[in-house]
C-alpha cells in the first residue's frame, strides 16, 4: 500500500491561553488554524505546524480548561517528537533550560541526538537532531530564529503491551517497514526522509494502562493523498485486520476515518486535501476563529463561551 507517513497528532491540554503561548512562543510553531472541536464547539481546537501547515508538521490540541490529568501507561502514544537541525541541539538545550522546562540530558537514539521534555500539561515531547534539513523551509514568525526552528514531526512512540498486531498494521496498511531495534524500542519508517515518517513501538507487557486526560495524546492521524487512497486503506484495515472503521467525516481541512488499532490507540486516516488554506489566505493562517459551516449561525454564542486568548 502507498505510504505518506503521519498527518498530525492530536492531544488534550488544559487552559487554552497557556497551550497557545507555549507552542507558539516557547517552541516557535505557527498557529496554523484556530477553530473549535467539531464535536464540542464550546472548546477550541488549535492546530500548530510549520509555515505552510503541511501534513506531517501538525500537532493539534483540544484545550479543556478543567481537564483532569492523564496517566501515562500502556495503550497510548507515549511521546511526540519533532525534527530540528542537528546543529541546533545546543540552542534547544539552552532554550528549554532557560524556560524552566527541565529537559532530559541529551541521549542517542538510533544514532540521533534526542532531547526529551514535557509541556506545561505533562505531555511528553522530544526534539531530534536530524542532519541535512537546514535548507528546509522554516517558520520565522516567532521567537525562535529560522535556522533553529522545528521542521515538522519526527515520530511518535507508542507504548503497547506487545508490538505484533500493530506492527502488521503499520507495514501492511501504511507502508512502514521495520528499520531497527534498541532495547524495548522497535522503529518503523515510511519510505524516504519525509517529515512525520517514523513510528516507534515500545513493548511494556502487562504494565499499568494509560488514562486519557490533560497531557495525553487523543489520536494519531496518518496521511492519505485523496479519498480513493483513504478508502483503500480503510478497506484493508477492515478486511485484512478485522478492525471497525468509521464512516468518513468532513473536518473542513481534511476528511477523516477512525479506528482503534490492536494496542488500543485511536488511529485516524486523514486526506491531504483540501488543506488549511481552504478558508484563509496562506499568509493569514491562524489569524481568525474559523467555524465549520454548521456552527457559523451560532458564532456569537460560541465566541461568548470560549476562553479569551491572545
Amino acid at each position: 500500500m502507498h505510504s505518506n507517513g503521519l498527518h498530525h497528532v492530536t492531544a488534550i491540554a488544559g487552559p487554552a491561553a497557556r497551550n497557545l503561548d507555549f507552542y507558539t512562543r516557547a517552541l516557535g510553531l505557527r498557529l496554523v488554524k484556530k477553530t473549535v472541536n467539531f464535536d464540542d464547539p464550546g472548546t477550541y481546537h488549535f492546530y500548530f505546524g510549520d509555515a505552510a501547515g503541511q501534513p506531517g508538521s501538525i500537532l493539534t490540541f483540544f484545550p479543556w480548561e478543567h481537564a483532569g490529568q492523564g496517566r501515562a501507561g500502556v495503550g497510548e502514544a507515549q511521546e511526540t517528537a519533532f525534527r530540528i537541525p542537528e546543529a541546533s541541539v545546543g540552542f534547544w538545550s539552552t532554550r528549554l533550560l532557560s524556560l524552566g522546562l527541565a529537559p532530559d540530558l541529551p541521549e542517542k537514539r538510533f544514532g540521533a541526538t534526542v532531547i526529551g521534555f514535557k509541556d506545561p500539561d505533562g505531555m511528553r515531547l522530544a526534539l531530534v537532531g536530524v542532519p541535512g534539513i537546514e535548507a528546509e523551509a522554516a517558520w520565522d514568525g516567532g521567537e525562535v530564529p529560522a535556522e533553529h526552528a522545528i521542521r515538522g514531526l519526527h515520530s511518535v512512540t507508542l507504548l503497547l503491551k506487545e508490538a505484533g498486531a500493530t506492527a502488521a498494521l503499520l507495514t501492511d496498511v501504511f507502508g512502514f517497514a521495520e528499520v531497527g531495534r534498541e532495547g524495548t524500542r522497535i522503529r518503523y519508517a515510511a519510505p524516504g526522509d519525509a517529515i512525520g515518517g517514523i513510528v516507534d513501538i515500545r513493548e511494556a507487557g502487562d504494565f499499568l494502562s494509560g488514562r486519557q486526560g490533560r497531557g495525553s495524546v487523543h489520536h494519531i492521524a496518518f496521511r492519505a493523498a485523496d479519498d480513493a487512497t483513504q478508502a483503500a486503506m480503510a478497506e484493508r484495515v477492515a478486511t485484512q485486520h478485522g478492525l471497525h472503521v468509521t464512516g468518513q467525516r468532513d473536518r473542513t481541512y481534511f476528511r477523516s476515518v477512525y479506528f482503534r488499532e490492536p494496542g488500543g490507540v485511536l488511529f485516524e486516516i486523514a486526506t491531504d486535501d483540501p488543506g488549511f488554506a481552504v478558508d484563509e489566505a496562506p499568509e493569514s493562517l491562524g489569524a481568525a476563529l474559523k467555524l465549520p459551516a454548521q456552527y457559523e449561525a451560532h458564532r456569537a454564542e460560541i465566541e461568548a463561551v470560549l476562553p479569551a486568548v491572545a
